[in-house]
């Protein structure tokens, strides 16, 4: 398994990375005060036999507003460090209140602190085989299980007390497996942005790419914008054709290493298309810093960057491109260069890229219709691509619609998944009420997570009735009036 290898030697790295994200993290602290605990939980859930391996699992809690045996509000971690999420999460201290709820945001296996293995954690399949979502899921019935001894009194394991489970996007989709999967570990769950669907054979592969052009479609009256994305990428496929063009576009763009290669421009490519995506899914309206410092409405900020000046040629099209994507890559302006090919110094990066070849099988396919590079589904390369990077085969693709049911959610009860229209990953959730207790709530003209956010005086209507649906849900589970 050569990648392994080579992450090795990337350790340094990698730990030079973990400690500027934990910096990151630590000055955002003063936001929301939060205290670190951990818990120790078995490596492997499922093997009684070896139950005696544990590792240290991190949760942060915040009581301010807890009362003796109020609800507990529990965040089910994504692919990061939970941090992050827990300073984007301001709907949940925005409700403590209302509620004398306590906070709990419980962080996922091999992201953030909660290595497994230490350092080591990333260094081996062997050592990697734990990350999964049933682990996962059997993580968060435990600490559940540790809070229920923790603030309430006779405590039956096994009976359901006040506990609501919240997340936002693939953490919305750990919110209702949880639901689902151990339904006396919590009451009910907000699910927000949750592609529930987006697996094979349950999403058309094209529809993801479309709602981002949709969304730049949006902020572009005149079309401009899409039309010279579209553009771009024959430009760009043009000048790579020469080292000459190559290092112009490396030079315009400051890239922290040149462009010397095909495997150089594809890996560009996907730079590219990932701004864009991140555009999309961040396309708030106020200011934000979730992925990095943006401002209210990048992609319309970005699309009038692109088009409101003349160029007249190829070269031209790019320093435009250059200046515009600066709105992503370097809105302080304290940025030196970008790194195209971060994925081994971020570790979260790593591990993510993992499940998904391991796991969570999400197709995407780029068509005429949109404004990427025309790219069908191809499983046969994605495994191949997977055994590559990582020494391992994918799973059956229809592994998810196995282990939770697909789109067969009509037997399980108490989530909310909410969609904001203007979120590429509304494509694949639940946008459609399933019975009268696995309700959709869809928030129009809205971004990525928004509804869990803290709320903000140029909310819309949509935003603030979604949250109200939210709290009169939560109030219903736990039968208060």
């Amino acid at each position: 398994m050569p990648i392994f290898k080579h992450l090795k030697n990337k350790l340094g790295v990698i730990l030079l990375a973990f400690l500027l994200n934990k910096i990151k993290v630590e000055s955002l602290e003063h936001k929301y005060s939060l205290e670190t605990r951990f818990i120790e939980v078995p490596l492997d859930h499922f093997a009684p036999s070896t139950g005696s391996q544990t590792f240290k699992l991190r949760y942060l809690i915040n009581a301010k507003y807890h009362l003796k045996e109020g609800p507990v509000f529990v965040y089910t971690g994504n692919e990061g460090d939970i941090s992050i999420f827990a300073q984007n999460t301001g709907f949940m201290f925005d409700i403590a209140p209302t509620f004398n709820a306590l906070l709990v945001f419980i962080e996922h296996r091999y992201y953030g602190q909660s290595l497994p293995f230490g350092n080591a954690s990333f260094a081996s399949h062997e050592n990697m085989r734990y990350l999964g979502t049933l682990q996962v899921l059997a993580d968060y019935a435990f600490v559940v299980q540790h809070l229920k001894h923790l603030f309430f009194e006779n405590v039956n394991p096994y009976d359901t007390y006040p506990i609501v489970a919240f997340g936002g996007s693939y953490g919305g989709m750990l919110a209702a497996w949880l639901r689902m999967k151990y339904p006396y570990s919590v009451i009910g769950a907000i699910s927000s942005s949750a592609p529930m669907y987006f697996f094979p054979g349950m999403t058309s592969c094209d529809l993801f790419y479309e709602k981002v052009t949709r969304v730049f479609e949006k902020y572009d009256g005149h079309v401009q914008c899409t039309k010279a994305i579209k553009l771009g990428w024959d430009v760009i496929n043009n000048l790579a054709k020469t080292q000459l063009g190559m290092d112009f576009i490396s030079k315009t763009w400051k890239l922290c290493t040149k462009l010397k290669t095909f495997e150089d421009v594809d890996l560009l490519h996907n730079w590219l298309s990932n701004i864009y995506i991140n555009l999309a899914l961040s396309n708030y309206h106020y200011p934000s810093e979730v992925n990095t410092p943006l401002p209210a409405y990048p992609v319309q900020v970005f699309c009038e960057k692109l088009t409101t000046s003349f160029f007249n040629d190829t070269k031209g099209l790019i320093e435009h491109f250059g200046h515009a994507l600066e709105i992503y890559t370097n809105y302080t302006g304290t940025k030196r260069c970008n790194n195209i090919n971060n994925s081994f110094e971020d570790y979260s990066e790593f591990a993510w890229g993992y499940q998904k070849c391991t796991e969570l099988i999400m197709p995407t396919c780029s068509t005429d219709a949109d404004m990427f590079i025309t790219k069908p589904w191809d499983y046969e390369k994605y495994s191949l691509d997977c055994y590559k990077k990582f020494g391992v085969k994918t799973l059956d693709p229809n592994w998810p619609l196995r282990a939770y049911g697909g789109k067969n959610l009509k037997y399980y009860s108490n989530i909310v998944f909410s969609n904001a229209m203007m979120d590429p990953y509304s494509c694949g959730g639940v946008t459609e009420n399933v019975s009268n207790t696995i309700w959709s709530y869809n928030i129009n003209d809205a971004p990525h997570i928004v509804d869990l956010r803290r709320a903000d005086t140029a909310d819309n209507n949509y935003l603030i009735e979604a949250r109200s649906f939210h709290i009169q849900a939560i109030k219903k589970w736990l039968n208060m009036k």
